[in-house]
């Protein structure tokens, strides 16, 4: 039986959701408040953000009757929120992307990326912190006093899970290595789901697919002789080429070929008039 409690707070949010043609869905798991504060403040005027329990925001999304919004309940996960904008959609993710901070890793946090210590003096007194390090991997020893890192080291690859040794010892160095950001794993707009993996794509990496594209378009238009706009100029050049090494090749006597033919002729007469000699 659903409370009338959540009953309310579903039609509220529907009623929320109406108002904007950009839906996203958030997960705010593991995200501080201060990078949540901060992550606000850079999207105030464009994006509101909204916590919901998840039972609520399905209700709320199967209920609607706009154009595949249902298809944002498979993305629901962790703390879930609701993201409403007026925005494109890009514009937001560009704007998430941008507001990365860093932060200490904890136990069970998953590498972003290859951790790598780098070799060299720190700032810890030999002491007890020696032997915490080497049992995190690290190979380590002393130099006038302070702890140094023999040589860089990988202490977690991409996609590891960091156990309390690793965590401590990269604190202990003052390595922030975890990537703090809002988590948007979908956007809904006008019947349209961009998930997160295309919502993040590079705006240069588009360029680059589009100049690659018309690439071989036109390569392709030049292969089989379809004239366009942005080919005529080449296929006009190219077809003129043609047509006059035709002509060499045949003999025919034209005012753009005569005097590469007549000097032709005089270096053929005195190859002929040197062999006849011999």
């Amino acid at each position: 039986m659903v409370s009338e409690k959540n009953i309310k707070a579903a039609n509220e949010l529907k009623e929320e959701m109406q108002k904007y043609p950009v839906i996203g869905v958030l997960d705010m798991y593991k995200l501080p408040a201060r990078q949540l504060f901060e992550i606000r403040e850079k999207l105030r005027g464009m994006a509101k953000i909204r916590m919901m329990k998840k039972n609520i925001i399905k209700r709320a999304l199967k209920e609607m009757q706009l154009k595949n919004i249902s298809e944002l309940e498979k993305y629901i996960q962790g703390e879930p929120a609701i993201l409403f904008s007026q925005e494109n959609p890009f514009k937001l993710a560009k704007i998430i992307d941008s507001s990365k901070s860093s932060a200490f890793a904890k136990e069970g946090d998953v590498a972003p990326k290859d951790i790598v210590v780098r070799a060299g003096p720190t700032s810890l007194p030999a002491g007890p912190a020696i032997g915490e390090l080497q049992k995190a991997g690290l190979p380590v020893m002393v130099e006038e006093g302070k702890i140094a890192v023999k040589q860089d080291t990988v202490i977690a690859r991409e996609g590891d899970v960091i156990d309390k040794l690793k965590a401590d010892a990269l604190a202990k160095l003052g390595i922030e290595p975890m990537e703090i950001s809002l988590n948007l794993l979908a956007v809904w707009e006008q019947g349209v789901i961009y998930p997160k993996d295309i919502l993040f794509i590079p705006a240069e990496k588009y360029l680059e697919d589009l100049k690659e594209a018309f690439g071989k378009a036109f390569n392709l238009s030049v292969a089989i002789n379809y004239y366009t706009p942005e080919n005529i100029t080449f296929l006009l050049s190219k077809a003129h080429s043609e047509a006059k090494a035709l002509e060499i090749n045949a003999g025919v006597v034209s005012p753009e070929n005569i005097t590469f033919l007549l000097s032709k002729a005089n270096t053929e007469a005195k190859s002929l008039e040197n062999k006849l000699s011999l």
